[in-house]
């Protein structure tokens, strides 16, 4: 009895071990996203002045700040810049960094931070008041009585309409000097010299237009010396028409264009001349978008060029510039050239070069010549046009190597060296909204070929076997041709079972909120098997994606819905949106249903199909059988001052392996199994209160319900339901006698009675109603909570094929990247309080109740991967029931194997298929050996006798 006990406590506790270090990439996959790059703050840059190493570095239009290491496309560091700055200081993220200076410093909306840029650590923040950033450059000029190389910081921020310049300190961010112009000129652009900053602004004119407006100020002591105005009121129109403005020495320049477009207006900063240089449109197209491109270390060459594009080409002009003179004069120009491209600047000392790259090629030019120093060919020709690069160029004798990284359209960030794809990085993926499993066709065709034999008589259901297996004859050639690798990979490789047969590598269909949709082979960590743009939008409101026979349909919340081929991607039907707008889609019996914003369903649908549970946007919970009518069947409406935030359902793949729990004693507590039951949870926000009704679904009985106190509505609430149990967290009081507050983890399970071998009312009863609600019994609940280190801002459940695997509590934790398995026996609420277990209790796998829920580190299924921005978990059962797969989307990337039971189902590692069939081939030869001479000794002894 003792050692059952045990073997049963070391089945549930002991494979709570989530990931092992070994199977780090192995079983799981991690896409570390993002964002779509900045194209103004991407570059190359030596973070360590003893090495000549470079790494990437952005700020992402999700003000991602990162560090990527150009050889693989790994991520060296990452901060997120959004979670400091307000939500109310709109704008794009800015990154600055310099070689020779220890750190980068970036900013976005009204925040502004240090950081180390070989590490990442946080070298000093600045939280601005009332203000938003406009502008961010580092300083030129080094201060002499510095002890760092780092530079100080020039930020140019807007304080209700007026301009402030301020000097920060490089290394500890406090204010040196502050600038403020209160004339009333819209804040534009910081530049600095080796002895000034200059503050450039737009001056609203009394007609129309924009003039330019340049203050000069002292870089020590931040008084204004100079001022003076450009006249570009005829130009400019507003902040979008100035084209370029030099952020220092390197490239000391204003660049805009006449209303027309035909010739190039640039001003050195610090002078009042204004060059006019008239544009050599050789294509004799209409120029649609012009970008100027300068290098941006101190000691390069004052060059740079411009880059027109037209509807279906491009061309470009250099341009040299005499700082002493004020002079601007083109030097000579590119040709034009057919398709998109997109060009990118480095420099090597004072050599300044420029990397062009289109849709076939790789050309490198030096700002000195037109001559090409370096042409390659793309490997890999791409469909989708870049949109902006950033290059790196090393020079080698006579010849040069560049590695460019390119956006393209798609969202995908590759790294292109001489012409080869090193990398390719899926930064769009960080938009995912909705995911899907797709199960294996051949499965499916498989379990409707056994149905059809489940309906036919003995001898048709003969037959139609026979006819499949003589149809399977087809697929034996080339099975017998991947035998030979197929053993020798099952014997030699690492895997010593092959699982792929057995469910376990499925591919994911991703939606992202900007319309792309890709598909995702889970076997292949993560690769990318697909993608293509499904519709151009920048909002795509996906609530659902259906996989049905080989199609994944997608259906937006316009009431539109695309339809896909789920192998190649392509579109094989569309639906025009509809007028209504649809809060969510439901599925009943394969029946797609949108659900209005007011809680009606779309479509018609009856009792016969089964039961529907919607939520309004006025608060309410509804219940349909029926809906022609347009009238629900039942509502619940939370208590007055609680809002609904959400109802939760059984999953839909929820079975029950055990309708009851055994007892140490040998008795059975019945579980309450409601395949009916829906989890609402609503919150007070004024009243500080949360309401969690377990409610049944066909006749809205509010079966139990709990009201907790003291809670934080703005902290992260999320609930989940599955079999006979619920649970769900929040922030609130610690205990009733305490004001302390925690977050807490709340578990309950349901029985039909709290007594062992007990159905309570229905142990007698031959069927009963959930219509009418008097014959619907109430279930037993058991409740404990736990309070937990973090928030939880999504609950999801393991599922396998059967359910008799333990259970694992999926915890996406958003304070620590992380996600957490919690195993079902720790969250018992059954352990007892205040008290070690009895024997019989320790026998069912209980110990004693602790109020603080650690999580521990063998729980965390990421390891100690940082897994940022989480917000969905899906959870797909295969073929094995010791394993589940787990998806999980919304920021980064992530999927794993989850085995809650361990894999009791297939050989381990530590299994040598190698060895034993050297056992055997060993044990063959003995006794091919041994057989004669034992054969010769029963004869000799014959003839003995």
């Amino acid at each position: 009895m003792r050692l059952q006990a045990a073997l049963f406590v070391a089945a549930c506790v002991s494979p709570a071990a989530a990931i092992y270090t070994d199977e780090v990439n192995h079983i799981d996959f991690h896409h570390a996203l993002l964002g779509a790059p900045s194209p103004d703050s991407t570059f190359f840059l030596r973070p360590s002045t003893s090495s000549n190493a470079s790494l990437l570095y952005t700020i992402s239009e999700k003000s991602i700040l990162g560090a990527v290491n150009p050889r693989d496309g790994s991520l060296v560091w990452r901060q997120d810049l959004s979670r400091s700055a307000s939500e109310l200081t709109g704008g794009a993220g800015i990154l600055r960094g310099l070689d020779g200076n220890n750190a980068v410093v970036g900013a976005a909306g009204d925040y502004i931070s240090s950081w180390s840029a070989q590490d990442g650590k946080l070298v000093w923040e600045n939280k601005l008041a009332d203000e938003s950033i406009a502008d961010l450059e580092l300083l030129e000029l080094e201060d002499a009585s510095a002890t760092s190389s780092v530079r100080d910081t020039l930020a140019l921020v807007s304080n209700g309409g007026a301009g402030v310049v301020r000097r920060l300190d490089g290394d500890s961010g406090k204010t040196k000097w502050e600038y403020k112009d209160d004339s009333g000129d819209t804040p534009f652009q910081v530049s600095s010299s080796s002895t000034n900053v200059f503050y450039i602004s737009l001056q609203s004119s009394i007609l129309k237009g924009y003039k330019i407006k340049v203050t000069s100020l002292d870089s020590l002591t931040g008084r204004q010396t100079s001022h003076h105005t450009l006249s570009s009121d005829a130009d400019v129109t507003g902040p979008e028409s100035v084209l370029f403005v030099g952020a220092n020495s390197a490239s000391p320049l204003i660049v805009w264009t006449d209303k027309s477009l035909k010739s190039l207006k640039v001003n050195v900063i610090g002078s009042k001349q204004v060059n006019t240089v008239a544009i050599d449109n050789v294509s004799g197209q209409e120029i649609e978008q012009i970008t100027v491109h300068a290098a941006h270390k101190l000691n390069a060459l004052p060059h740079f060029l411009v880059l027109y594009r037209t509807s279906s080409g491009s061309w470009a002009e250099v341009y040299h510039v005499d700082l002493k003179a004020a002079k601007v004069s083109k030097a000579y120009q590119l040709p034009f050239v057919s398709g998109p491209s997109v060009v990118a600047t480095s420099s090597i000392d004072a050599n300044v070069y420029f990397t062009r790259i289109t849709d076939s090629e790789t050309v490198v030019v030096s700002s000195a010549s037109h001559g090409v120093l370096g042409r390659w060919d793309l490997e890999l020709k791409s469909s989708e046009r870049a949109s902006n690069a950033a290059a790196e160029v090393v020079a080698k004798g006579s010849a040069v190597a560049v590695r460019a990284a390119i956006l393209r359209d798609s969202g995908d960030w590759q790294l292109i060296r001489n012409g080869q794809i090193e990398w390719n990085r899926p930064e769009a993926l960080i938009d995912a909204v909705a995911a899907a499993w797709v199960d294996n066709d051949v499965q499916e065709d498989l379990v409707h070929e056994l149905e059809v034999e489940g309906h036919e008589t003995l001898h048709g259901a003969y037959i139609h076997r026979v006819k499949r297996h003589v149809r399977d004859l087809e697929h034996l050639p080339a099975w017998l041709t991947e035998l030979p690798s197929r053993i020798l990979g099952s014997i030699l490789g690492d895997e010593v079972t092959n699982l792929d047969s057995f469910g376990v590598a499925k591919s994911v269909i991703v939606a992202t909120q900007k319309g792309r949709v890709y598909a995702l082979d889970t076997g292949k960590h993560g690769a990318v098997t697909w993608s293509i743009q499904a519709v151009e939008t920048s909002s795509w409101d996906v609530k659902a994606i259906v996989i049905e026979s080989g199609e994944a349909t997608i259906y937006p919340s316009d009431g539109s819905s695309i339809t896909l081929d789920v192998s190649t991607g392509a579109i094989t039907s569309r639906s025009s949106p509809k007028d209504v707008k649809f809060q969510s889609i439901a599925t009943i019996e394969n029946k797609v249903l949108g659900i209005q914003e007011d809680g009606t369903p779309a479509s018609s649908f009856d009792e016969s199909t089964g039961y529907l549970v919607t939520t309004s946007a006025d608060g309410r919970v509804l219940g349909w059988a029926n809906s022609d009518n347009k009238i629900p069947v039942w509502e619940f409406v939370p208590p007055a001052g609680q809002t609904v935030l959400q109802a939760t359902a059984r999953p839909a793949h929820d079975p029950v392996a055990s309708i009851g729990k055994v007892l140490g004693d040998r008795s059975v507590l019945y579980k309450y199994l409601n395949p009916n039951l829906v989890l609402v949870s609503a919150v007070d926000t004024k009243g500080h209160t949360a309401g969690f009704y377990l409610l049944d679904a066909v006749s809205g009985k509010v079966l139990h319900e709990a009201i907790q106190v003291g809670v934080d509505a703005n902290q992260p609430i999320s609930s989940t339901i599955s079999e006979n149990w619920f649970a769900y967290s929040f922030y609130g009081d610690a205990t009733d006698e305490s004001s302390a507050k925690g977050y807490q983890l709340v578990i309950s399970e349901l029985y039909e009675s709290d007594i062992p071998n007990d159905r309570g009312p229905l142990d007698a009863a031959g069927n009963y109603s959930s219509i009418h609600g008097d014959s619907l019994p109430l279930p037993h609940v058991v409740s404990q909570s736990f309070v937990i280190p973090e928030p939880i801002s999504h609950m999801a459940v393991t599922q396998t094929r059967q359910g008799i695997t333990t259970q694992q509590l999926l915890c996406t934790l958003p304070f620590s990247n992380s996600i957490v398995g919690i195993p079902r026996p720790v969250l018992d609420p059954r352990r007892p309080v205040g008290r070690d277990a009895t024997s019989s209790e320790a026998e069912e796998g209980l110990f004693r109740y602790a109020p603080f829920l650690d999580f521990d580190g063998k729980w965390y299924l990421t390891h100690a991967r940082d897994v940022a921005g989480i917000k969905t978990v899906l959870s797909q059962p295969t073929l094995l029931e010791s394993t589940s797969l787990i998806f999980a989307f919304g920021g980064d990337i992530f999927g794993t194997r989850a085995t809650p039971s361990q894999a009791f189902d297939i050989l381990g590692k530590s299994f040598s298929k190698l060895q034993l069939l050297l056992t055997v081939v060993a044990l063959a030869v003995g006794v091919s050996f041994l057989a004669p001479m034992v054969r010769k000794k029963q004869v000799n002894m014959l003839w003995k006798a």
